[in-house]
């Protein structure tokens, strides 16, 4: 069986290629009064974006970073970059919204930490910047004027279909490693959610994680879930969290976990604790070094994103914006645009489309 199926992906992963391209495919309309499309016809220098990140000390958002900065060279846009200091630093990523208000910016790309930074988002909006979500959806939709992300419930599916035909019909005893337990983030959750629909579990809340029946069956037999653990999108978090959950319950043999960073810390509880043996571990990113620990057996599926795409995209979206007045739309039938997801494994299941990780690695965060 041909597990590439070449012509579904193109559906599914929007194809790499030229920004202009790229640009292309997405641009359309005008731009409303008072919006920065009113300076018609300025030069890339008279452009101002912000990229504020989440923090960089997760190699998704330095390539995100990189992205925006290749674009910015390209067009000539005065580009600031900021981040919070760790994943869920609210306060920092509010103070840099501020900053690009008073530079008066003509736009902001962010990946909110959470729902607290939503006002401040709203106040660019209302002072004339453009806001563009990027990976992250906001849980108020009027905090953006459009998000560049990933359908991330569907790269929860992907993994959670794999995962739930890896098994073969064993019991699944599973740990979700998720990304915070004090706030709601949207990628949290629909990674989370898209995981357990795609193993055949019965959601309780789509909204909420977490609140699924402990036992019961999934697609191939029966599942436990020993619980739901914060990681904080980092390795360390990974492992405490691995740690928490093995103590509760030595068989576990499949770990869901938000991002790679987090995959890694909770193989090494696994390693540390000699439980690796028909462990499986299923996780969203996609990055090199991640598909790096697909070929080493790490990490036995993920869910590739394209950061640096979303990136090259909301920066060429703000100086289209204003040098142009055409607006970014949405995917049809979606409402956000999506920048593509592909699985990637090198144990391809039968009835789960996937690429492997030769494949993937020339296009890793691509």
């Amino acid at each position: 069986m041909n597990h590439t199926a070449p012509g579904a992906l193109r559906r599914r992963l929007i194809a790499t290629g030229s920004l202009a391209a790229a640009a292309a495919l997405v641009f359309t309309g005008c731009a409303s009064g008072g919006s920065p499309g009113s300076t018609e016809g300025a030069s890339g220098e008279d452009v101002g974006v912000s990229l504020i990140v989440k923090t960089t000390a997760n190699p998704f958002f330095v390539a995100m970073e990189d992205g925006a900065k290749a674009a910015a060279d390209k067009l000539g846009v005065d580009l600031t970059l900021a981040a919070g200091k760790e994943d869920g630093d609210e306060d920092t990523q509010i103070q840099a919204i501020e900053n690009a208000i008073s530079k008066g910016d003509a736009g902001i790309l962010i990946t909110p930490n959470g729902p607290g930074v939503e006002d401040a988002m709203v106040k660019a909006r209302d002072a004339g910047l453009f806001v563009i979500a990027l990976d992250t959806p906001p849980s108020d939709p009027e905090a953006v004027d459009i998000t560049f992300a990933t359908d991330n419930y569907l790269a929860g599916q992907d993994i959670g279909e794999w995962a739930a035909a890896k098994l073969g019909g064993e019991k699944a005893t599973i740990a979700m490693l998720d990304l915070f337990d004090d706030k709601v983030v949207s990628v949290d959750v629909a990674r989370d959610q898209g995981f357990l629909d795609g193993m055949g579990i019965d959601l309780a809340d789509k909204t909420a994680n977490g609140d699924e029946a402990a036992t019961g069956t999934y697609s191939g037999g029966e599942y436990e879930i020993v619980g739901n653990e914060a990681t904080q999108g980092a390795e360390d978090g990974g492992r405490t969290a691995a740690e928490t959950l093995l103590s509760k319950n030595a068989d576990i043999n499949v770990v869901y976990t938000i991002n790679e960073p987090a995959a890694y810390g909770a193989y090494e509880a696994f390693k540390a604790a000699g439980a690796t043996d028909g462990l499986i571990v299923v996780s969203v990113d996609g990055g090199c070094a991640g598909i790096d620990a697909v070929k080493d057996g790490i990490i036995g599926a993920t869910s590739q994103q394209y950061p640096v795409k979303m990136a090259e995209l909301g920066v060429q979206a703000i100086y289209d914006l204003v040098t142009t007045g055409e607006k970014p739309e949405t995917s049809a039938g979606l409402d956000f645009y999506n920048t593509g997801v592909a699985l990637v494994t090198d144990d391809p299941q039968d009835g789960v489309e996937s690429i492997d990780s030769d494949e993937a690695s020339t296009i890793c965060w691509g």
